[in-house]
This record gives structure tokens, C-alpha cells and sequence, in this order.
């Protein structure tokens, strides 16, 4: 059932937001004049409408009025690009297996559809995140009086291991930060190894989210749960950002920029970083950039900070998430362990003693079971 009709034209002009050209700047950047500001969320919907028309599929034009929907909800462009492919590979499975549409779906294809993935040989957390873009969509066929309730009446739930998170040996850092060149490159190393910031979220850094005279960074909207947060920067990382400032153009808006001042891509960064590990010598190790987050909030841990002000910093949105870092590495918890350890060592040791001087010699000891009459 179409509640709305969203068959309008997909080349509409964009009018720029009110605020988007700031009248204090005198100088715009270069690109500032030349291209209009688009909203991200609006040019990938554009883009996802346009191949899903070509698609006949069943359950296609609600697919399209679901991605609507995450719209107007203000989902970022990421979240609506794997909403499209999720959902899009669901329905092409209903399509193979016979479905003609929504109506006709019951909890019996969702699970085949799970075993289907797994099957693909996907890992369990590729499935898990597939599932959490499919079930939703379900969600809302349901609330659309397309499907029945009984496919969702029991969501399916995919259990994940629970693995640690990979922090870089301390030594391993040494030798990474003594293969840093570059004065760009070492910023930003050391600001993602010192603030713990996600990768995106450096990325998305402009220059007037930096307040160095307070030592902090500002970060207006988390990369995934989209929670506004400040970090702070050890001086270390003060000084190299200063470096980096004084270098860098001051014609472009973001932190680190790539080409014509354009947001640097991750695979840019992950290039570079990973450069930098060959030289290093730990390119067999398997760092990532994420692993510097890691190694930021095992330090802090070590260090004896609390774990609400580490929440903090991280910007995670319950305490379970960082307590993944209190099972990696706790000097506390290790100290009691090995004061206990020596304790129960050294008890063990003297009763061992003990019984050895309280035994007697074999001739003289008692008979263990009396002789049967």
C-alpha cells in the first residue's frame, strides 16, 4: 500500500542552506564559487532511486519508499547506501526462490535468506550487520499492512563473538612514530594515536573545529552514533598540529585535505598508514588505522583513568563498549593476579615441605585396609 506518492523528478536544483557561505570570510576557497553546496544524503538518494528504477524486482517500489523514509529521517548517506544493498540482494533471493511479492513473504524466506548468506561463506558479523538492514525494512512493510506480523513476531538474532580489540604493543608504537615523515602525516598520526578519534571523524575535522590554546578538538557529529563530543590533545600532538599549520594551505576548510582541497579519502589514510608500517617493519602484524583508537584507550586504562571519563572520550554510547578495553589490558587486575599467584606459590611450596617431613617411612606406615577375616 502507497501512502505518498514519490515519483517526482530526481533533478531538482538543491538550493544552498541559508548558512552554508559565511559573509565573514572575505576570501572563499577556490571551489567555494565554482560548485553549489549539495546535501550528501539527498545526492545518494538520488543515486540509489535512479538504479533501483532499472531494477524488477518484487518489492522494489517499496524499497523506494523505505529509502525515503530513512531520509526524511535524516540518515546519513552511508546508512542509506547499505540499507539499498542489503534489502536489494534480500529481494533478489525472494525473486530466485519464486516470490513474486511482499505479501507472499513469510518468516520460513528470511531464515532461508540468513542460511542463504551464511552459505556464501560471509563471515557471522557480515550476516549480523545484512540482518540488521533487512529486518527493519520488514518492520516497516509490516506497519505498511504489507506483510504479516508473523515473520517478526520472534526477531532473529545472530550471536557474535566477542573478540578483544588489537591495541599496538608499546614498543611497536615507538617504532612506528620513528618512521613518521612528513610533517602532515605525523600530525596525523599522532592526533588519532593521542585523542582516540575514529578516522572518519579526523577526515571531517575543519580547521575551526581545532582550539589548540585549549588543547581540544571538537567533533560536532560522531561518525557513527552521531554524538557531538570534545577530545582533548596531548601536547605532542599540540605541536605537530602547530607544524602542520603553519605548512598547509590556508585556502581550504578541512584539517587534512587531499586533492584541491577536497576531503582526504580513508583509502588515502590507509594507504599512508600502512606505508609507514613497511618501514617500520610491522607491515606482517596486521595494524590498522583503527588499532591506534585501540592502543589510545588501552593506554589511558593502564594509566589508571576511570572508565566513564574513557566512555567519554571515545564517545561510545554505553559503558559495555568500553569495557572491551578493561578485558584487553587492566595493570590492576594483573597485579592482583600475580600478588595472589605468588601467594598461593608460596603456600603450596611450604605445605609441600611440610608433608614431606611429616611422612613416614615406608616400613612404618599404616596399613591402609585391615586384613579380611
Amino acid at each position: 500500500m502507497t501512502l505518498f506518492n514519490f515519483n517526482l523528478p530526481l533533478n531538482l536544483p538543491l538550493e544552498p542552506a541559508a548558512d552554508a557561505v559565511s559573509d565573514s570570510s572575505s576570501t572563499p576557497a577556490p571551489s567555494a564559487s565554482q560548485h553549489p553546496v549539495i546535501d550528501p544524503a539527498r545526492a545518494m538518494l538520488e543515486a540509489l532511486l535512479e538504479k533501483l528504477s532499472q531494477e524488477d524486482l518484487p518489492g522494489v517500489e517499496q524499497l523506494k519508499e523505505y529509502l525515503w523514509s530513512q531520509y526524511r529521517r535524516n540518515f546519513k548517506p552511508c546508512t542509506l547506501r547499505n540499507s539499498c544493498i542489503g534489502v536489494r540482494q534480500f529481494l533478489r533471493f525472494l525473486q530466485a526462490y519464486g516470490r513474486s511479492q511482499l505479501s507472499e513473504l513469510c518468516r520460513e524466506d528470511l531464515e532461508g535468506f540468513i542460511e542463504h548468506e551464511q552459505d556464501r561463506g560471509l563471515k557471522s558479523s557480515s550476516v549480523y550487520h545484512r540482518l540488521g538492514t533487512v529486518q527493519p525494512f520488514i518492520r516497516y512493510g509490516i506497519n505498511q499492512e504489507l506483510i504479516t506480523e508473523e515473520v517478526l513476531k520472534r526477531p532473529i538474532r545472530i550471536k557474535l563473538p566477542q573478540r578483544l580489540p588489537r591495541a599496538i604493543e608499546p614498543y611497536d608504537v615507538k617504532c612506528l612514530l620513528a618512521a613518521l615523515e612528513g610533517v602532515r602525516n605525523r600530525a596525523m598520526v599522532l592526533v588519532l594515536l593521542r585523542t582516540g578519534m575514529r578516522i572518519g571523524e579526523l577526515l571531517d575535522t575543519r580547521v575551526s573545529d581545532v582550539h589548540l590554546e585549549e588543547k581540544k578538538i571538537l567533533i560536532y557529529e560522531g561518525e557513527k552514533n552521531r554524538r557531538g563530543r570534545a577530545v582533548c590533545v596531548s601536547p605532542d600532538a599540540c605541536e605537530a598540529l602547530v607544524a602542520w599549520l603553519e605548512k598547509r594551505s590556508p585556502h581550504y576548510d578541512y584539517l587534512f585535505y587531499g586533492w584541491q582541497g577536497q576531503r582526504m579519502s580513508y583509502n588515502n589514510a590507509r594507504v599512508r598508514f600502512k606505508h609507514y608500517l613497511n618501514r617500520a617493519g610491522l607491515a606482517h602484524k596486521g595494524y590498522s588505522l583503527h588499532c591506534l583508537r585501540h592502543t589510545f584507550a588501552t593506554e589511558l586504562l593502564n594509566a589508571g583513568m576511570h572508565l566513564e571519563c574513557v566512555q567519554q572520550l571515545l564517545g561510545h554510547s554505553n559503558l559495555e563498549m568500553t569495557l572491551r578495553y578493561a578485558r584487553l589490558s587492566d595493570r590492576s587486575r594483573e597485579e592482583q593476579y600475580f600478588k595472589a599467584m605468588a601467594m598461593i606459590e608460596q603456600e603450596e611450596s611450604d605445605g609441600l615441605k611440610q608433608r614431606d617431613r611429616q611422612l613416614p617411612p615406608l616400613s612404618e606406615a599404616p596399613e591402609l585396609l585391615q586384613p579380611h577375616s
